[in-house]
């Protein structure tokens, strides 16, 4: 698979969704891509999806096990030599121009190393939906959250600049950037499964010197189910790899400065975490001690990305605020 730009995208029962998906590629203006497909076990009619898109696939693997987001993408990632990869969930619908956005705003900035577009939840009962994501941002107390996520679109996200990260519903990364902040063959780390991977590998590229744009131009719209009012009503599997997660992040790739700097809400909200888990949430206690074996593994991967940043812990730290942060695009901008 030799075009410029991977398509990426991993299923699980995700049948209700995907048929749109890729009615929707099919007709983006910019044409230089491939698809790659990964099903995780799906039990619904997924695969006879997939079975009647055989012509427009380039790459299809039907696993016999559900190996997770991180895995099935790394698979999908390495399959390919693309400049470019677009991971995509299924449950995403893309505007035409969404791709032909993304790769001419990359192309102008070297240092960009993502870039994410304006995602708008699906709501056909409405003339004015509700925003998705403008990208990822991060509080002081460690939760990250997508930017303007359920405001109403009203055109105050109109402006190119510079996020935390993409979200990983509709991210470009540029494979550069995938290669430098890689371990071993894992561009996502694998001992996330699912969930806050997109947030730790955001954090990784920003110690790299990495930037992520954010292009209003590039639209898609999400049918997103994990958002934290809808948290009782997850699956039990979603909501324990979400708690373990918040951690890994924090061991991976915060600094012991910005830890002090952030002691107080940090503690009071990893506090409220545990206490809400082991009253109301008892399934998520499964994944402390997953958390547990996953520590070794995620200290070797804070040392060699310590060993490798380009950029200060003090840099890192403005990215934190109550409020979304977004910095402006320096003309001329490259690494």
């Amino acid at each position: 698979m030799n075009a410029r730009v991977l398509v990426s995208i991993v299923s699980y029962n995700s049948g209700r969704h995907l048929r749109a998906c890729l009615e929707n590629l099919k007709l983006q203006t910019f044409r230089d891509f491939n698809v790659a497909v990964w099903d995780n076990a799906s039990t619904d009619e997924t695969p006879a999806i997939i079975e009647s898109y055989q012509d427009f696939l380039d790459l299809v693997h039907l696993s016999d096990r559900n190996v997770g987001f991180c895995e099935a993408h790394n698979r999908l990632i390495s399959s390919s030599t693309s400049e470019y990869v677009l991971v995509l969930n299924p449950d995403v619908v893309l505007d035409f121009g969404f791709l032909e956005h993304l790769i001419c705003e990359m192309k102008l900035d070297s240092s960009a190393g993502s870039a994410t577009g304006k995602l708008l939840r699906k709501d056909k009962s409405s003339d004015r939906p509700a925003l998705d994501s403008t990208g990822i941002y991060f509080t002081p107390s460690q939760r990250h959250f997508d930017r303007g996520s359920n405001e109403t679109d009203t055109g105050q996200y109109e402006t190119r600049e510079y996020v935390f990260g993409a979200s990983g519903a509709a991210a470009l990364y540029r494979r550069a950037m995938l290669e430098d902040t890689r371990e071993g063959t894992e561009f996502f780390d694998e001992s996330f499964f699912a969930y806050r991977e997109d947030a730790d590998l955001a954090w990784r590229a920003l110690w790299m010197g990495w930037r992520c744009l954010y292009v209003p131009d590039a639209i898609g719209y999400h049918e997103r189910r994990v958002l934290p009012e809808n948290r009782s009503a997850l699956p039990d599997v979603i909501n324990m790899h979400s708690f373990k997660n918040r951690f890994l992040l924090r061991v991976k790739n915060m600094d012991l400065g910005t830890y002090a700097r952030f002691f107080v809400p940090i503690t009071l909200r990893d506090v409220a975490a545990l206490v809400y888990v082991v009253v109301r949430e008892r399934s998520s206690l499964q994944g402390i001690p997953r958390l547990v074996r996953a520590l070794p593994r995620a200290w070797a991967w804070r040392k060699s990305i310590r060993s490798r940043r380009r950029v200060s812990p003090r840099e890192i730290r403005s990215w934190f605020s109550h409020s979304p942060v977004a910095k402006p695009i320096e003309k001329g901008s490259s690494l």
